[in-house]
């Protein structure tokens, strides 16, 4: 029998059994990526992370994220919770397909360094459609699971969305639906059906797209972000030259042995 350590670490959450669950299982070495498919399937969160020690000279682990359905190109939670789990010191490095990324402490938060994703604006009516809204501007963020960020007028208007999720997975986009905040200066919640999951707890690779967005349109780079899925989530991002400083609290919630 093959044993593998399992951590799952809510993040983002001010207290356990809020933000964004995600599953992280540090290996010695790899293992065949549909076995890291079928594992995620298995935990069936929105995101698996696998690390196994880096032989690079600037990174301490490699990272890999997996949905119950594909492997993603960025995650931001599940790698603050990865740095929750292996962070040894103040700080750990990991190797990713979306470059080195750092988690840090920071007084009573960790930190997620991303990059600060550029921002198109395009034309989605039928984006808009299965959101249920009209057609407004998105702003495409193609190195973040791409993201679309539409703005609409108010935070009740994002918390009363009802979209139509049949019509989202067909459209491969993460839509993510903001307005400024009434407790928080932002507020957004995220959809990406395309990858199976309907609607993202709390997503740090959207906060990748909102730091650039909400840093310009409020006029300062640090603000504070509500996820206002049914767990929430609460994000401190921070604009700090091209890159989005992501920062919240985390905290583990089970921690055992995954047997095969």
């Amino acid at each position: 029998m093959t044993t593998i350590p399992f951590f799952q670490v809510d993040a983002f959450a001010e207290r356990p059994l809020t933000g964004n669950p995600a599953a992280v299982m540090p290996l010695d070495r790899w293992i065949d990526d549909a076995l890291m498919q079928a594992i995620a399937a298995e935990n069936n969160l929105s995101e698996t992370a696998f690390t196994v020690p880096s032989e690079r000279d600037d990174a301490d682990f490699d990272l890999r994220w997996f949905t119950p359905v594909a492997e993603v190109e960025l995650c931001g939670h599940a790698t603050i919770a990865s740095g929750h789990v292996l962070m040894t010191g103040g700080s750990v490095r990991f190797s990713t397909r979306a470059g080195i990324l750092t988690v840090s402490r920071r007084d009573d938060l960790l930190e997620l360094d991303l990059p600060a994703a550029p921002l198109t604006e395009v034309h989605e009516p039928e984006l808009n459609r299965a959101l249920g809204l009209p057609d407004l501007p998105a702003w495409l963020a193609e190195e973040c699971n791409d993201a679309a960020i539409i703005e609409v007028a108010d935070e009740q208007t994002v918390r009363d969305l009802e979209p139509d999720f049949i019509a989202l997975r067909g459209i491969r986009r993460m839509a993510v639906v903001t307005a400024r905040g009434t407790t928080e200066d932002i507020v957004d919640r995220v959809f990406v059906s395309y990858l199976g999951i309907d609607e993202d707890p709390v997503t740090g690779s959207a906060h990748a797209a909102l730091t650039p967005y909400w840093a310009k349109r409020l006029g300062r780079n640090e603000f504070t972000a509500l996820q206002a899925s049914a767990r929430t989530g609460l994000l401190n991002c921070r604009l700090q030259g091209n890159r989005a400083i992501l920062g919240g609290k985390c905290h583990t919630v089970i921690e055992g042995q995954f047997q095969l």
